[in-house]
């Protein structure tokens, strides 16, 4: 495996991000180091290249992707894996608002708690948090599974069209147009099958309660 490291420590996010595409032609893993919580890292790879960020990033970071397998050792901040359409990102930490916004394929993984609108407009793909996720979680989403490890806040699902959210822990209320129901042995195969996948240990998946469209053509005006 050809591995190439960058020192983020002096370098804009720019000079970062334009290693790390050049670097992605020709090598098989980008490492990372010193991203001290910097902005729009690894933003719009295509290439098919492991990358790993030893440390925590802000904002964006590992947006509009396509391929690339991106691993953060440390938090990331608002909008991590935003509008991806291949590929993966995994959060060892914690993230901010908005984890997984819109994206259209791919697996976007958060292994502690997020804030809020998670998964928000997404249109495919699958997100999974190991802790608890925020308010509005799944607004506005257009298909995709979005799986809740802990507790999930108010107004879930809010204005759901297509898609589903699984949550083992407590709903503290559903949105608009969200309604619960019963969980499937399809269900539970493909939640072992994909938690396990991420090397998510869960004891009872009979817990985890499952959240659909109440309609897939809801009426919005008054």
């Amino acid at each position: 495996m050809k591995v190439f490291e960058i020192d983020a420590e002096n370098l804009t996010p720019r000079e970062i991000n334009s290693q790390v595409k050049e670097a992605a032609c020709e090598y098989d893993k980008i490492i990372i180091r010193n991203p001290n919580a910097k902005h729009y890292l690894a933003a719009g790879v295509t290439e098919d290249v492991e990358i790993e960020f030893d440390g925590s990033v802000g904002y964006f970071a590992g947006c509009m992707c396509d391929k690339p397998k991106i691993k953060i050792n440390g938090n990331a901040g608002w909008f991590v894996g935003d509008n991806i359409t291949g590929g993966e990102v995994i959060v060892d930490g914690s993230a901010g608002d908005g984890a997984g916004q819109g994206i259209y394929d791919g697996t976007v993984v958060v292994r502690e708690s997020v804030g809020s609108r998670t998964g928000e407009i997404m249109k495919n793909g699958t997100i999974i948090i190991g802790g608890n996720s925020g308010f509005m979680t799944g607004i506005f989403m257009m298909g995709g599974r979005i799986i809740i490890l802990g507790d999930v806040g108010d107004d879930v699902a809010e204005s759901i069209i297509r898609g589903v959210v699984y949550v083992k822990g407590e709903i503290k209320s559903l949105g608009y147009n969200a309604k619960l129901e019963e969980l499937t042995f399809e269900d539970t195969l493909n939640l072992e099958e994909t938690l396990t996948e991420y090397n998510f240990d869960i004891d009872d998946y009979s817990e985890f309660k499952k959240i659909v469209p109440e309609s897939t053509r809801p009426f919005y005006g008054h």
